[in-house]
């Protein structure tokens, strides 16, 4: 075959799945005879060399890569955001022959993500919700081994969705289409990587000469609701509603289907993300792409790598025009 084998083209030709491949190229792990038979017969045929980052990996003791997310609770990481994240992580890893395990950083303990990079074990950190309190206290013998989607530090690189630029368009195709009262539900306060939205979204009302009518949100539907009910209750002339996150923007119609609200007619709606379920509600929501496996994906490369990255690497987010707005 041309070019360098993979750890997939062994998986591949073995009849095994990666992790599989992996456990019996690495030594760690179970895996039936039959199967270490046709894993080391494939390795063979296929002149497979284990990647010289794993190699790194295992000899400075370090056997997988953490992703971290952070959060009030640990309920966090049951946000489908964290499993994309996740996953994406661990296509990247099994292909190195290393591991992820996934953890909860609390916004109330900052110094867990120091503890966790000095765990035995943890050769490197993705970093998710990342806040300067927790990136403050990283020791020094962590910088290079951590990297963060959303907002970065010295010797910490970040990787994110350019979502200034994406809420720039949602909105500016909002007014466009003739609303005048836009109200925004934002993200969470303490998470800094939403400043970016927040002021293109002020940056784009206050161009046009319109009012600024922003509430909080937290990336949730249940938030959402409550969030568009208030902004009835607040500017009930308001007629359109831009939510900093698509389970916010479809907790948001929820409300204002249940309030007797027509949308787009009366309120257009429209979100941040395009998660499968915004092709799929009534109206269809329109929204702004957010690439994150491709974000993860070069977090969790870099992690492994060792290599030095920009500080600020942004992803591109396109327009999706829907029934909603």
């Amino acid at each position: 075959m041309v070019g360098r084998a993979r750890l997939e083209d062994v998986a591949r030709l073995a009849g095994v799945s990666t992790a599989t491949a992996s456990r019996v190229l690495s030594g760690r792990g179970p895996a039936s005879p039959a199967s270490r038979s046709r894993v080391a017969r494939a390795a063979r045929e296929l002149g497979y060399v284990p990647d010289a980052a794993a190699r790194t990996l295992a000899g400075s003791g370090g056997t997988r890569v953490a992703v971290a997310v952070g959060g009030w609770t640990a309920d966090v990481l049951d946000d489908p955001y964290a499993a994309r994240v996740l996953t994406a992580a661990a296509g990247v890893a099994a292909a190195r022959e290393v591991g992820v395990s996934l953890h909860w950083v609390p916004l109330h303990d900052p110094a867990a993500l120091a503890r966790l990079a000095g765990q035995r074990g943890v050769d490197g950190i993705v970093l998710v919700n990342p806040t300067r309190a927790a990136l403050a206290v990283l020791p020094r013998s962590a910088r290079g081994r951590v990297a963060a989607i959303g907002v970065g530090a010295r010797g910490v690189p970040a990787f994110d969705v350019d979502n200034g630029t994406g809420a720039a368009r949602v909105v500016e195709h909002l007014v466009a289409a003739g609303r005048r009262r836009v109200a925004m539900v934002t993200g969470p306060a303490w998470l800094p990587c939403t400043d970016r939205a927040v002021d293109a979204y002020r940056r784009v009302v206050g161009e046009a000469g319109l009012p600024v009518r922003a509430v909080p949100g937290d990336f949730t539907a249940a938030r959402g609701g409550a969030a568009a009910e208030e902004v009835l209750a607040r500017w009930p002339d308001t007629d359109a509603v831009f939510a900093l996150g698509d389970l916010t923007a479809l907790g948001a119609l929820g409300a204002l289907g249940r309030a007797g609200v027509d949308v787009p007619g009366d309120v257009a709606v429209a979100g941040f993300d395009d998660i499968a379920f915004a092709a799929l509600s009534r109206p269809a929501l329109t929204t702004t792409t957010n690439p994150v496996e491709t974000i993860a994906a070069g977090a969790t490369t870099a992690v492994l790598d060792r290599r030095a990255a920009e500080p600020l690497t942004l992803h591109p987010s396109e327009l999706v025009l829907r029934d909603s707005a």
